[in-house]
């Protein structure tokens, strides 16, 4: 008979392998890139500069890498983090929306002397009359609002179904697929309008008196508190493959959606595919998160030209 010794899998699989001790490969190549570079500065300069003068300047740098190699903030390695912070400071601040490179400004205007404006490159090349999102090469991307249930009022055998529904969904996945929850703030002022506007038309004057005290409880929760309601986003992206890569990617990512709806519906889910102005209203939310929410026919279609914008 023979034994088989079980291996241990680590619950988080995306962990760094331990090559040294406790120490990464990552923080081995620092701790061991910071110990040459101060070998090979020793050996240089350690017959022209006494011994005590070299570890003086050493110890800064060497406690430097160690703190690079083990040090963490908000959950990220000091290194990567830093990397960050260099690559931040040394990217360009302003960026425009532009097809190529930013002109510079004409010789009769007058303006201040500084670095030109860097083009915003996105990956979305725009929003299909359908409600897809353009990635250029990189294919289409869906957008759908999925519907929430109660999780914690169920009973453990309803949670087990749940799980269990979901669990097939997410072994039934052929590509790529993000859930992304969001909060939005909520806008009560045209609710509040039509509880006004009909409450005399109630058969009852208590009715009527009912519905001004609730127009005025919502008003009263608007003043007070930055309402918001929370959305959950199924987003599938479908790779660009062959001539057609662009309609062959479209209808993979509209088939998905629909099995994820026909799967998440035995949950008491809905799927809701976002047309083109849901999209684009999702996006413009988005990158300004603080704007009135924008609503239907607010967007100009493509190639329409604006004539008027009060939002700006």
């Amino acid at each position: 008979m023979s034994w088989v010794q079980p291996v241990q899998i680590p619950a988080d699989v995306d962990q760094e392998d331990r090559i040294v001790g406790s120490f990464t490969a990552r923080q081995v190549a620092i701790v061991g890139g910071t110990g040459a570079l101060l070998y090979v500065a020793y050996l240089v300069v350690g017959d022209r500069v006494p011994l005590v003068v070299c570890a003086v300047v050493a110890a800064p740098i060497a406690v430097l890498g160690i703190l690079l190699a083990i040090g963490r903030r908000d959950g990220i390695p000091l290194d990567r983090y830093l990397l960050a912070a260099i690559r931040h400071r040394r990217s360009p601040k302003f960026l425009v929306s532009t097809l190529g490179n930013v002109p510079p400004a004409p010789v009769w205007m007058a303006v201040r002397p500084g670095p030109l404006p860097a083009p915003l490159r996105l990956p979305a090349r725009g929003v299909a009359g359908d409600g897809l999102i353009d990635l250029g090469p990189d294919g289409v991307a869906a957008i759908a609002e999925v519907s929430t249930v109660s999780f914690a009022l169920r009973t453990p055998d309803e949670q087990d179904a749940l799980v269990a529904v979901f669990g097939r969904w997410l072994n039934s996945l052929s590509g790529p697929a993000q859930i992304l929850v969001r909060a939005e703030r909520m806008d009560l002022t045209g609710t509040i309008t039509n509880l006004h506007e009909n409450a005399g038309l109630l058969p009852h004057p208590a009715l009527t008196s009912a519905a001004h005290e609730h127009a005025a409880f919502l008003a009263g929760i608007s003043a007070r508190h930055d309402l918001l309601r929370r959305q959950v986003l199924l987003v599938i992206r479908e790779p660009a493959v062959g001539n057609n890569g662009r309609e062959s990617a479209a209808a993979r990512a509209l088939r998905r959606l629909d099995e994820a709806s026909r799967l998440l519906s035995a949950c008491g889910l809905t799927v809701r595919l976002l047309d083109c102005p849901a999209t684009s209203a999702l996006l413009a939310s988005c990158f300004d998160p603080t704007a009135p929410p924008i609503h239907d026919g607010e967007f100009a279609a493509p190639g329409e030209t604006v004539t008027r914008g009060e939002r700006w």
